[in-house]
């Protein structure tokens, strides 16, 4: 019996412990393989007009800080929607960050394109919970 397909990941968010943390939490637990790694939302949005096309180069999941520079995850999505008809798979987006301000939850909840809103810090346990629900 083959072992399940691991999904591919992007953590795009500009604190380099996140990343970190987050890319061997989810390697360690074997969730996850690769794990894409960008700083901000325009970084992720070139990478995936490069490689629309090309659905083993495209990350299954995002998941996507709110406060970086350059540009933001509200950016993002903005111009995400304008580009996921163009990419050849579907990609889950799910909004993480260290705010509770229920101004930013509901905003990511309302936003068709975000899947859910998880707070940081991300437990092993709720990344796992995450990959399997897509």
């Amino acid at each position: 019996m083959s072992e399940p397909v691991q999904p591919t990941v992007a953590v795009v968010d500009d604190d380099p412990i996140f990343q970190f943390t987050a890319m061997r939490t989810l390697q360690n637990v074997k969730l996850a393989t690769p794990v894409m790694q960008f700083s901000n939302g325009r970084d992720i949005l070139n990478y995936l007009r490069e490689h629309a096309e090309d659905p083993a180069r495209l990350p299954d999941i995002i998941f996507l800080d709110i406060n970086m520079p350059l540009m933001d995850g509200w950016m993002f999505l903005d111009d995400f929607h304008n580009v996921r008809e163009s990419l050849a798979k579907p990609i889950t987006i799910y909004m993480v960050s260290s705010s509770i301000d229920m101004r930013d939850i509901d905003k990511a909840r309302e936003n068709p394109l975000v899947t859910d809103y998880v707070v940081k810090p991300v437990s092993p346990e709720r990344f796992s919970e995450l990959l399997r629900r897509d």
